[in-house]
């Protein structure tokens, strides 16, 4: 059946069947995992996820995709297609009965894939990995470290979570339509353990969105509205850090200090 993607669900399909195989080893996948594939499209890689493991959710908003869906999965008793946008998908209610927790795989857009890994990360309990093809430059800014021009707040944020990891490059052209920018597969896994309370959890945050929201400042400037100057500086003190330092050359470990003064 001939489908034309919609641009304004930003559909760019991987049409690439060598791609497609090396996604699925990369998985590694097995016969109890429990899979929900976003945007499962007209299911070229749930077709290859279903005879690998015991049950796989193929997500799709489009309408009109599921029911392409319904037909070419219909050999695959353990497929269930959910006609639903994952940005308000309740996965305690659909999930929280499962024996084992979900492995999460989609190409996502890249116009809401910060919604969509933040969406995945409140429901973090139920959920092992997160598998996800996102542009490359988006991947770049997940993995970065401190020092890079990358490196900002939505690394800090990803990576308190979970362990990111670039598994291999995807060339645009092995999307249909292609975008203009080349991708790559991306996993995540979920942390079992944060080394912070949930309240410093939510003070940490606020300080690195507002640090990297200026971070051509210094951080005791970009941070003068949010911690009193001699908490600052007493920080500063005690971690031998220089009182001019801005936020990029601040550790993960150095704002986590910060939050918990």
């Amino acid at each position: 059946m001939h489908f034309k993607p919609k641009k304004s669900l930003g559909q760019n399909f991987l049409i690439d069947q060598n791609i497609q195989r090396k996604i699925i080893y990369a998985c590694n996948f097995n016969s109890s995992d429990i899979v929900l594939e976003i945007g499962a499209g007209r299911g070229e890689l749930t077709r290859l996820i279903a005879p690998r493991v015991k049950k796989v959710y193929a997500l799709e908003l489009d309408t009109d995709l599921c029911r392409i869906l319904k037909d070419n999965l219909k050999a695959y008793s353990n497929a269930e297609i959910i006609n639903q946008d994952i940005l308000k998908l309740n996965f305690y209610s659909r999930f929280r009965k499962l024996e084992n927790k979900l492995n999460v795989i989609g190409n996502i857009p890249y116009y809401i894939a910060t919604p969509i890994l933040e969406r995945l990360l409140k429901f973090r309990e139920l959920i092992e990995e997160i598998y996800v093809t996102v542009q490359k430059e988006f991947a770049a800014r997940i993995i970065a470290r401190p020092g890079s021009k990358d490196y900002g707040s939505l690394s800090c944020f990803l990576q308190y979570y979970s362990e990111p990891k670039i598994s291999f490059l995807i060339k645009k052209t092995c999307f249909f339509p292609s975008p203009k920018v080349d991708s790559c597969f991306l996993s995540l896994k979920i942390r079992s353990k944060y080394p912070i309370d949930l309240k410093t959890e939510r003070r940490f945050f606020r300080i690195t969105r507002t640090a990297f929201n200026q971070r051509r400042k210094t951080l005791r400037n970009s941070l003068k509205d949010v911690i009193p100057q001699q908490k600052l500086y007493a920080f500063f003190k005690e971690y031998n850090i220089n009182a001019n330092v801005r936020p990029e050359e601040l550790t993960i470990s150095d704002f986590l200090h910060l939050a918990n003064l």
